[in-house]
């Protein structure tokens, strides 16, 4: 049997931006542990950090202080060459509006992910996930013949094309009904168990955070854990 693999590990993250003459704090001393085959789902208001939290995941902004572990990759010092190479090949990254491109189908929406990280356009593979998401007869329709939840359904499974080990989804269910946000969000906690990926959610919407393993509340920038039931029924 093969170990699992090393998921998403934020340590002591501090994250401020420029605000007029002093800086504002994004993310202060955040530490956050997302083990493979798990799924956190990050809640909190407007403002608290939820998306600087997720960008700072993604490799996308580099904090002030602090450790950011990918698949057992440190990413402290790593060049922009280097992390770009290491999003696109440890990391999936589930952006809130699926962005589409019209004229591909949903297979080629797949496939060029992997041309993108130097390998061959498997459509195999891309056929593949697009049975995982539950769109197999859907392959050769492009985006304008899909519905919202379909279109959202090929945004996951593209963010799993080339085997990430981290999956980030910013509010995947925003733009649903209940019925289908809580399908898109079973769909998720499946997939996550089944290929060993460690997932971070985030999401306003606090009734669907039964299917999370551990919920995170940012406020003003910090982290708290929510790991009992009680705790989970607060957030709520």
């Amino acid at each position: 049997m093969n170990a699992p693999r090393p998921g998403l590990i934020l340590s002591d993250v501090t994250l401020t931006y420029p605000d007029g003459a002093d800086r504002l704090t994004a993310l202060d001393e955040v530490s956050l542990d997302v083990p493979a085959g798990t799924l956190t789902a990050v809640v909190g208001p407007s403002g608290s950090g939820k998306s600087s939290l997720l960008a700072v995941a993604a490799t996308l902004i580099t904090p002030d202080s602090g450790r950011v572990s990918i698949a057992g990759t440190d990413t402290r010092g790593l060049g922009r060459a280097e992390l770009t190479a290491l999003r696109r090949t440890a990391v999936g990254i589930v952006f809130q509006q699926p962005n589409l491109l019209p004229s591909l189908t949903a297979a080629e929406q797949l496939q060029v992910m992997a041309h993108l990280a130097g390998r061959a356009p498997d459509r195999a593979r891309a056929l593949e996930l697009l049975e995982a998401v539950g769109l197999a007869d859907q392959a050769d329709r492009r985006p304008h013949r899909l519905s919202g939840g379909q279109r959202q359904r090929v945004n996951i499974a593209r963010a799993l094309m080339n085997d990430p080990a981290v999956l980030l989804v910013d509010e995947p269910t925003s733009a649903l009904d209940h019925e289908r946000g809580a399908a898109v969000l079973d769909l998720l906690t499946g997939l996550t168990r089944r290929r060993g990926v460690a997932t971070v959610v985030v999401t306003h919407d606090r009734s669907l955070l039964g299917a999370a393993d551990a919920v995170a509340e940012v406020r003003d920038g910090r982290l708290r854990g929510a790991a009992s039931d009680d705790d989970r029924a607060n957030l709520r």
